[in-house]
């Protein structure tokens, strides 16, 4: 049997500490007060969504994750003798998500342009038939959001439906192609559109590594509208 197709993520997407920063963000968490328990497990049950969707992450993502369960041990633990009692173990965490954060802002305001190209799609000019109404908007779109997507189809399919498969059952190449397809007939599509009415664990995972080699290739770029989080994908 034919080895599961992956998509590998090193030197390409966004990394632990973005991950890190969209479960804050998502869960409305405070920085300076991370709920360690929480945290951690969201972030260990990501790794486990990313391994379904058979993506190959690199060892930076396990290194967080065996930080953030450090942490969140030492904070289980009752203070040692000669310990100060204001001594806070998410400190260990915290500074360096500060840092990162402060960084990744000014590389922002420096680069004016996606922080990172092959990870994340900015509103263009072209992307205005998305939007019904002037004051609406649509905003970039990275892996962990795009993760979230394929999270709540995943999540409508039953327990038991199959989700191992090998390149000879299944063509990645075959839903690009597909994909590229439907762009070329409409233009551009809506992200629930490149799914059967009634998908297959094997149609979402194969979906989704279809669009990041698109995304890899630099041949496609997705954005969000924010009133509806609805996704839609672009011909670059």
């Amino acid at each position: 049997m034919a080895e599961p197709y992956r998509v590998e993520l090193t030197d390409l997407f966004e990394g632990p500490m973005d991950l890190l920063v969209h479960l804050i963000k998502k869960n409305e968490l405070p920085i300076y007060d991370i709920p360690i328990a929480l945290i951690t497990e969201k972030y260990l049950k990501y790794l486990k969504w990313m391994d379904a969707l058979n993506v190959e992450y690199a060892s930076e993502f396990i290194v967080l994750a065996a930080t953030l369960t450090q942490v969140k041990s030492r904070l289980l633990l009752p203070a040692h003798e000669g310990e100060e009692e204001d001594d806070d173990p998410r400190q260990e965490l915290i500074q360096p998500l500060l840092e990162y954060l402060q960084m990744k802002s000014a590389a922002e305001q420096l680069a004016q342009r996606d922080l990172l190209g092959e990870a994340t799609f900015t509103r263009q000019r072209d992307n205005e038939e998305f939007l019904t109404n002037p004051d609406d908007l649509i905003i970039k779109v990275g892996l962990f959001e795009l993760i979230d997507a394929f999270q709540r189809i995943l999540e409508k399919i039953p327990e038991g439906a199959q989700i191992e498969f090998s390149a000879d059952e299944v063509s990645v190449k075959e839903k690009i192609s597909q994909i590229a397809d439907i762009l070329e007939a409409k233009g551009s599509a809506a992200f629930e559109e490149l799914f059967p009415e009634v998908p297959t664990r094997t149609d979402v995972i194969v979906t989704f590594l279809a669009i990041l080699e698109m995304v890899k290739l630099e041949i496609i770029r997705l954005v969000q509208h924010v009133n509806t989080g609805i996704i839609r994908l672009f011909y670059i």
